[in-house]
């Protein structure tokens, strides 16, 4: 089959068929969903004045789209959870501008996952095609650089001049336990008492729980947690990416893949966690409270959405980015990647140095907490 490559980038991803598009999505990742990307664009949470431009790469064959990179011009580093502020202040500070940069992410969204969607995973050749368009549109266009952030796929990096940083987060794996005492029990005698008394004060308390799917959540209910999530950013002095209008039409497109564990005190709300799932992970993303209670954020965020994910029959929990307070409560390291064009080659050869010495740490710092591991060691 000869593969046609279509030369532009797409600036609305509204232009592109919904069914072709997530028929590329073959991991159902949720934020790769066409529902998902295209919602950012038009609730106004890219584009515009966000310093997130929409270039999204396409490949088709005839009519039929057979490849495609998210893609954005940004004016900034601001949402992607890979710092380079570093790297822009020496730009600077040599006289050389950083931005506009290109990026392909999810906006916001530090979460592994597919970035050269294809139908096959494994077709080298549409994603060195993706790969060969994106840096030809760089090159054209004068783009200091372009970084692709939390690929699950490798590429051959050497052969693309493009280098490789690594770091980390902490998650969760399900050992096909049957219920959450199951993986109580494989903790170490201390960490698990410490959980079930964080547990036990919350019920204390007289909070209680409610876990609701998309199609679940009223209009009333999305609002209260917009008032969390908002809260949060607030307390931080910081900017909210995404608006109520988004929340609510991931809950109508995709509901089986959106979940909201809220809170309730004397009849009232006063917490909340957002999270998104497919058939294998489920993603904590957004989480915010009006009121201050003992441990609500251990269980909203973590001990009920493992208990939802035992229930479930999820094997991974990736319940954001940092946090190494997680490792006591059943998260463990693993190692994320991302891939970085510098079209300037002596700032390409120092970061590539820069990144051989980090990549050592992460490895070394990973491995430190391996060993001081919540879990019980085997014999």
């Amino acid at each position: 089959m000869k593969l046609c490559y279509l030369p532009r980038c797409e600036t609305k991803l509204s232009d592109i068929n919904r069914e072709q598009w997530n028929r590329l999505n073959t991991d159902n990742n949720p934020f790769l969903r066409y529902e998902f990307l295209e919602a950012l664009e038009r609730f106004g949470c890219v584009g515009n004045d966000s310093g997130w431009q929409p270039h999204h790469v396409t490949l088709w064959q005839n009519d039929t789209l057979i490849g495609a990179l998210p893609l954005y011009s940004k004016q900034h580093s601001w949402g992607e959870f890979v710092f380079d502020f570093a790297w822009a202040d020496a730009y600077a500070r040599s006289g050389l501008s950083y931005y506009p940069k290109l990026v392909s992410a999810v906006p916001f969204t530090p979460v592994t996952g597919q970035r050269f969607l294809c139908i096959n995973n494994n077709n080298v050749e549409i994603k060195q095609m993706l790969i060969d368009a994106t840096l030809r549109y760089a090159k054209d266009k004068k783009y200091s650089s372009w970084h692709c952030l939390f690929p699950k796929e490798s590429i051959d990096a050497k052969n693309n001049e493009v280098l490789e940083r690594w770091g980390y987060q902490f998650h969760w794996q399900n050992q096909g336990y049957k219920e959450f005492d199951d993986f109580l029990n494989s903790m170490s005698s201390s960490k698990r008492k410490k959980i079930r008394r964080e547990r036990r004060r919350v019920e204390e308390q007289g909070v209680t729980i409610q876990t609701l799917t998309g199609n679940e959540i009223n209009d009333q209910q999305w609002q209260i947690f917009y008032q969390y999530y908002l809260s949060t950013f607030s307390k931080k002095n910081n900017s909210p990416a995404f608006t109520l209008e988004f929340f609510q039409h991931l809950g109508k497109t995709i509901p089986n893949q959106v979940l909201l564990i809220l809170a309730q005190h004397d009849g009232h709300h006063v917490a909340g966690a957002f999270f998104m799932r497919n058939e294998t992970h489920l993603y904590g993303r957004h989480w915010g409270c009006l009121a201050d209670f003992h441990s609500l954020h251990f269980e909203l965020c973590y001990y009920a959405a493992i208990e939802y994910c035992i229930l479930n029959k999820i094997h991974y929990f990736d319940a954001g980015a940092q946090g190494e307070h997680k490792v006591s409560r059943g998260f463990l390291p693993i190692k994320t990647r991302s891939l970085h064009w510098i079209a300037h080659e002596g700032f390409r050869n120092a970061i590539d140095e820069f990144l051989c010495k980090e990549r050592q740490g992460v490895s070394d710092y990973i491995e430190h907490v391996q060993l001081h591991s919540p879990f019980k060691k085997e014999d």
